[in-house]
């Protein structure tokens, strides 16, 4: 959506309302036909897996007792989760989806969807090839109905109908799209299991960026991020859900899209100015090196014999 619809990042292409649902209609084939490849030469020999990882955030309805609110949430998931998910767990793109954008095309005069087809055979190969499940989460949403008229520049956001909100008293440590949700994660992780049968997941991307430099490297607030997020897993999995991994984003500062060097999510400080680019240990890496050795979180009680 930002390389094809928005051009924010490369390749920086602008065709608003069809670049985004193109490039992920080649995308999901393209994945299939390397999974259909590894599956019929290699997995007999080398036993591998092979998956595909989405990021996505999680939409929570305004109000809960509202279905129009409830509505506009899982358009928020199908239209981020659900357009590459459902096509590689389920075999065609989510039937909200379809409408929607198929509704706006025609509102256009347009003769066929902006939103690509499957033909019945490319949905038959696309169908479960994905051995596992990758999850990159950041955020959460409040979601509510919005209405967009037909007469706008068609996009992918107007598309969608909805409009999204966020609590201001949500920590926001790092860039303005980045507010501290854990909560939301569970409920992610959730609806990836009922939706989709209950897939291996791994936890690709989880972290928190800042954008104010810290001199002293305390980044206090990543160490509560942390905290809370993989605490959310930990209740995810007394859920049932079948995570089995998970990967802090990220190990290092390093270049952040069209962002370059200046939104640090890394756990190690580089320093970008000195031509060595040494790095130093940030307040959380003592704090994630304590859960990986436990393998969870260790009892503050505990004392070091």
């Amino acid at each position: 959506e930002k390389g094809y619809e928005t051009g924010e990042h490369a390749p920086g292409l602008k065709l608003g309302g069809c670049g985004a649902y193109k490039a992920a209609h080649h995308i999901i084939k393209t994945h299939a036909k390397v999974w259909h490849s590894y599956n019929n030469t290699w997995r007999r020999e080398q036993r591998g897996m092979v998956g595909i990882s989405l990021t996505s955030g999680w939409g929570e309805p305004v109000d809960p007792h509202s279905q129009t609110d409830r509505d506009a949430a899982e358009r928020y998931i199908q239209f981020h989760l659900g357009w590459f998910a459902n096509p590689i767990y389920r075999g065609d793109y989510p039937e909200v989806m379809k409408n929607y954008v198929g509704k706006k095309s025609a509102q256009q005069g347009l003769g066929t969807s902006r939103l690509p087809t499957f033909s019945v055979q490319e949905k038959t190969y696309i169908k479960g090839t994905s051995d596992f499940l990758g999850i990159g989460h950041f955020t959460t949403r409040y979601v509510l109905q919005k209405n967009f008229p037909f007469l706008q520049v068609s996009s992918y956001h107007t598309d969608r109908d909805l409009a999204e909100l966020v609590d201001p008293s949500w920590p926001a440590p790092g860039p303005k799209w980045l507010y501290s949700v854990p909560w939301g994660f569970r409920r992610l992780l959730n609806f990836v299991k009922t939706q989709y049968g209950n897939p291996l997941i791994y936890v690709t991307e989880n972290g928190v960026s800042e954008t104010v430099q810290c001199p002293q490297l305390c980044d206090e607030w990543r160490i509560q991020y942390l905290k809370g997020y993989i605490n959310e897993i930990l209740k995810a999995l007394n859920d049932g859900v079948n995570v089995k991994g998970y990967t802090a984003w990220s190990l290092l500062d390093k270049f952040e899209w069209n962002k370059g060097f200046s939104e640090r999510f890394g756990l190690y400080h580089i320093d970008f100015k000195n031509k060595n680019k040494p790095r130093y240990p940030k307040a959380s890496v003592d704090y994630y090196k304590k859960i990986i050795s436990a393998n969870g979180f260790p009892n503050p009680r505990e004392v070091m014999s």
